[in-house]
């Protein structure tokens, strides 16, 4: 059975902790871009075709809730699914497991919203979602499902 998630695996570095060996919380969210900029290259190269061009995609909001604590060699696996679909706005949430051998820890929880927008920097509007961001992401979707959302 194919995986309803886009994953992303990461070995933890020393650079990545604090003085106490745990990892820096600002990391979850540097690893959410990550896989976020992943996906793209992997599933949606022609929407990073498009960013070069006069697509913007806006992080409006980033969230994390930390459940357990990981440190140095920890092997993650960064699982990021759709979780709405609105018209011109999206929402990734991320799932942060530790994977020990065969098995698997829920570490934490992360979301982001994405806005869609275009034009120059001085004067960027808000634009539908690419269609073929929208198609890339639908075995991604929470639940087996596209979620809508608000009419964003």
């Amino acid at each position: 059975m194919a995986e309803d998630y886009f994953e992303y695996r990461h070995t933890v570095g020393f650079e990545e902790t604090n003085l106490v060996g745990n990892v820096y919380y600002v990391n979850y969210l540097r690893w959410q871009g990550r896989c976020r900029e992943l996906f793209l290259q992997q599933k949606a190269p022609e929407v990073l075709a498009e960013v070069q061009d006069d697509l913007k995609l806006f992080t409006l909001k980033v969230d994390c809730e930390f459940f357990a604590e990981i440190t140095a060699f920890d092997e993650l696996s960064i699982r990021m699914r759709l979780s709405e679909l609105g018209q011109t706005q999206l929402e990734f949430s991320f799932d942060y497991v530790k994977v020990t051998g065969g098995a698997e820890l829920l570490v934490a929880r992360g979301r982001q919203r994405i806005a869609c927008m275009r034009g120059p920097n001085t004067n960027t509007v808000p634009s539908r979602i690419p269609e073929a961001l929208a198609h890339a992401l639908e075995p991604y979707t929470a639940h087996g499902r596209v979620p809508t959302g608000r009419a964003a």
